[in-house]
């Protein structure tokens, strides 16, 4: 989603009202700026202070505020998006038919946004034939529906009608949020550290655990391109996201160059090795003959054979680790390896880079272009990669 997006959250008074507050915080983490709105009965399950200490804004419940005499115009005005989560049977029933008794119900009336529904309640109360028409009603009105899950309920009962997963109730919000700014283009994305192995148990490897990559192609995908991620991770991966699974650089190397030729753009995202050892031992080293000497070669430079080979109209881009003189060395990395972004960081920094879920990066263009990411989200970072991608492709002259 666009930073800045703005998000109501509902929430309505039932048991799943706790899981609101993950969704409250992955959409702030994602950039989103988050207004909670709490039903009188959500409020007998959560506290207002743990939302208003992590959303954007203090919560709100009430239509008839001193500050603000028409809080559910301003509320459905302003929004980018609504969520209810959870919604309950009776919200719903009250959304169906236009009822508007409280601040949210007033909202949801008040407003053009797109709306996301995600009803959590008893198996019983969910298969019930006027629930299930409320939410065809909703549905043909243009309201979107996260559907419940099968799992454990309230009282020890299983079954469906457990709220969805905040994860993807905020990917829903999210697709709404994201400009299909990629649709019609191929990315190809690689992730991941690679391991040269020395023997059958050791490698020489790196500390990437691959989820800025991971990132980069999930977010594609939400934006609308068709992806295909060449990983060394084993990390889950959402959206229709095509997966090839690597371990060392000549692998890596093999399944990009298949695949190069295809793509409109190229994100270089895996930490691939610059050595790997001269002949690997066809059984495990053992320490009782001393330390062993390893010659090492270099890999192949799968950046640079990629910039050599790059057809008019593919945009490349390279990734650039460092510990010092990071704006110098990924200057040089740039030109030399002939990319058309680089994005550089410093991973000797705190919570950035290898192994975290938040990063800080400087892009580097060719045409001269220095975009500076503050801390943020891996998730952040991906889509400010890929707005540089897009207004890259915007300002390039046609092939």
């Amino acid at each position: 989603m666009q930073p800045g997006s703005r998000v109501v959250l509902g929430v309505t008074g039932g048991i799943a009202a706790y899981k609101a507050i993950e969704v409250c915080r992955r959409l702030v983490d994602a950039g989103a700026h988050v207004q909670p709105v709490l039903t009188e009965g959500a409020t007998r399950f959560v506290g207002e202070t743990t939302f208003s200490a992590l959303a954007s804004e203090p919560v709100r419940t009430s239509l008839w505020s001193d500050d603000d005499p028409i809080p559910h115009t301003r509320l459905g005005q302003g929004a980018d998006v609504i969520v209810v989560a959870p919604a309950t049977a009776r919200l719903l029933a009250d959304y169906a038919a236009g009822r508007s008794d409280d601040l949210l119900t007033a909202t949801l009336l008040a407003t053009r946004a797109p709306v996301v529904v995600c009803p959590a309640m008893h198996t019983e109360m969910w298969e019930h034939p006027a629930v299930q028409e409320n939410l065809a009603t909703l549905r043909r009105r243009g309201v979107h529906v996260v559907e419940p899950e099968s799992g454990r309920l309230a009282g020890g009962d299983v079954g469906h009608g457990r709220l969805a997963d905040p994860a993807r109730i905020v990917a829903a919000v999210d697709a709404l949020l994201t400009p299909p700014d990629l649709a019609g283009l191929t990315v190809l994305v690689t992730a991941g550290g690679t391991r040269e192995a020395i023997d059958p148990v050791r490698f020489i490897g790196n500390r990437s655990s691959g989820k800025q990559g991971h990132a980069v192609a999930e977010a594609a995908a939400r934006r609308g391109a068709r992806v295909c991620l060449v990983t060394t991770a084993s990390l889950p991966v959402a959206g229709p996201v095509e997966v090839v699974s690597v371990v060392s650089a000549a692998d890596m190397h093999d399944a990009v160059m298949a695949r190069a030729g295809a793509a409109d753009v190229v994100v270089m995202a895996a930490a691939v090795a610059d050595f790997r050892p001269v002949a690997v031992a066809p059984e495990k080293i053992k320490k009782a003959g001393g330390p062993p000497e390893i010659r090492l070669e270099p890999t192949v430079d799968i950046l640079a054979e990629l910039g050599r080979v790059k057809h008019p109209g593919q945009v490349l881009v390279g990734f650039a680790a460092e510990t010092t003189d990071v704006a110098a060395h990924a200057t040089a990395k740039l030109e030399a390896k002939g990319a058309d972004l680089l994005v550089a960081n410093d991973v000797s920094a705190p919570a950035t880079g290898f192994e975290h879920d938040t990063n800080e990066v400087v892009i580097y263009g060719a045409s001269g272009s220095v975009v500076t990411v503050p801390m943020t989200t891996k998730e952040g970072v991906a889509q400010r990669i890929l707005d540089a991608v897009v207004d890259h492709r915007l300002h390039s002259p046609p092939p």
